[in-house]
């Protein structure tokens, strides 16, 4: 009896392998940041602003949703105009970045599997307080320890951090719903 399990658990075991490679395969690919990607909401060349970018790519377009910050693309995952057919979202991963200044142009991480910083004293591109986004969470807890701000996953980033206008402060109780 033994015996007849064992065959039926590493066949189980493969399907469930074979549909995790599946799930990841059907997700798009991070495309290159190029000189002639506009940011949506701000209408300007992504790479004329430093800090982090993020992309979104929506279900049946080739082309992404460009941002020029990552608080950009994380705030149009929560508007209710926006789209909601979202197939991937990718963030600068700020701890591979050559610089502020130069967050990359292919170091791009899933937004929902990054840590991000919020609350530091770091401005993003358009002169706002930014979101951080970090694939390794040490890089992001050193970030934080240097620049202030606290360390959350992608589920837990507070709605207000994301939508509260630039320059104005954030509130003390943000709700975490997105």
């Amino acid at each position: 009896m033994p015996h007849a399990t064992l065959p039926a658990l590493l066949g189980g075991l493969a399907l469930l392998a074979l549909a995790a490679c599946k799930e990841e395969a059907g997700k798009p690919a991070a495309h290159t940041l190029t000189d002639d990607a506009i940011g949506r909401y701000c209408g300007m060349m992504l790479t004329e602003h430093e800090g982090p970018k993020g992309q979104i790519l929506l279900d049946g377009v080739d082309e992404p949703v460009w941002f020029s910050s990552a608080r950009d693309t994380l705030a149009f995952t929560v508007l209710p105009e926006e789209p909601k057919d979202i197939a991937a979202i990718y963030v600068s991963d700020m701890g591979a970045a050559p610089s502020w200044a130069e967050p990359g142009v292919d170091n791009w991480t899933d937004a929902k599997t990054a840590s991000f910083v919020v609350g530091s004293n770091v401005e993003g591109g358009m002169g706002g307080t930014e979101t951080v986004p970090f694939a390794d969470r040490e890089k992001a807890e050193a970030f934080a320890r240097e620049h202030g701000g606290e360390v959350v996953a992608f589920e837990a980033v507070a709605t207000e951090a994301i939508l509260t206008p630039h320059g104005e402060p954030e509130p003390e109780e943000a709700q975490h719903d997105h």
